[in-house]
């Protein structure tokens, strides 16, 4: 089963989305976009792919955002790009590519949109919410 997440490990959100993936027995191949973050195509085609807009794909909490300007409506999506591939910080998380679609996995269980696998177990996030059953059915 070919499945990439762009992780951050540090974000819940994307640890919740890797945890739902490997809850239906799949080892994704995890790319930590801070060390290794995507090329401009790669990233144009994510965010395309995802039926996003590069200004809905840029995350503005904990980041250099408003410091570069990047809520100014005349920047073109080449420069929002540009600042997103220059301070990878910027791209929001977690891109999932899995055979069925592309999504932006905010919240994390919008993964199982594009992840039509059974879930092997129960599974509940980290802040607690439920959204596997023990049948491995989803509640949320």
């Amino acid at each position: 089963m070919d499945i990439t997440i762009y992780h951050n490990p540090a974000c819940g959100t994307s640890r919740n989305t890797l945890a739902l993936i490997r809850n239906a027995g799949v080892e994704p191949t995890v790319i930590e976009y801070l060390k290794t973050p995507p090329t401009g195509a790669v990233l144009q085609e994510l965010i395309s792919s995802a039926g996003l807009s590069v200004r809905e794909a840029i995350r503005q909490k904990g980041t250099p955002y408003a410091e570069l300007g990047l809520d100014d409506p005349k920047l073109t999506d080449e420069q929002l790009l540009d600042a997103m591939l220059a301070h990878p910080i910027l791209i929001n998380r977690p891109f999932v590519v899995t055979p069925w679609g592309v999504r932006l996995s905010r919240p994390s269980e919008i993964v199982l949109d594009i992840l039509p696998l059974p879930q092997k177990g129960p599974f509940h996030k980290e802040d607690g919410e439920v959204l596997i059953d023990a049948e491995g059915n989803r509640v949320a």
